[in-house]
């Protein structure tokens, strides 16, 4: 059965993921782009993946570079939207820099992630790219959502999560898989 790759887009699309622009350092100057497949991949050591197009020049300028992963909040949909290619006056992206060593983050933004490159896979029509997460910032705030092809707040947020009450977590000491 071969699948059609716009119907499944359009599954995806129901998933609800926030919104990021990763960021790196291209030598010239700082170079981004809006990605919503980034996810955490282990806390020891700490690291997380980004899985970018192939085809895209961050993709290229990568391969081997720290990078920056910039949660963006509820009113940045302008800021997700030029990182996808929809133009905004240049001076209107602030970047700051607190370390050399690490990619530049935008100003403003929810979080930040900031990381060393750890390994690249091929994922197909995307690049994998691991990053050793070396530091990060939380700024608060409500994030922006991907959801069926649009941008949003997320909405009212629970002030707890609920599986700490649910007592199906490793962290119990009756937790029948704890170390």
């Amino acid at each position: 059965m071969r699948i059609d790759p716009r119907m499944l887009r359009t599954c995806l699309g129901h998933f609800a993921t926030g919104v990021t622009v990763v960021s790196c350092d291209t030598g010239d100057a700082p170079h981004g782009a809006t990605v919503n497949s980034f996810t955490a991949v282990s806390l020891e050591p700490p690291l997380v993946l980004v899985a970018l197009d192939r085809r895209t020049r961050l993709a290229g300028y990568m391969e081997g570079r720290p990078f920056t992963v910039n949660v963006l909040g509820s009113r940045q949909g302008g800021v997700a939207r030029h990182f996808a290619g929809t133009a905004m006056a240049a001076d209107s992206v602030a970047w700051e820099r607190p370390d050399l060593d690490l990619a530049p983050r935008l100003a403003g933004a929810l979080a930040t992630i900031s990381c060393r490159p750890w390994h690249v896979y091929d994922g197909g029509d995307h690049r994998l790219f691991l990053g050793e997460v070396a530091h990060f910032d939380v700024h608060g705030g409500e994030p922006l959502v991907f959801y069926r092809g649009r941008l949003g707040p997320l909405g009212p947020a629970h002030q707890a999560a609920p599986w700490l009450e649910s007592g199906d977590g490793p962290e119990l000491s009756w937790f029948p898989f704890s170390a």
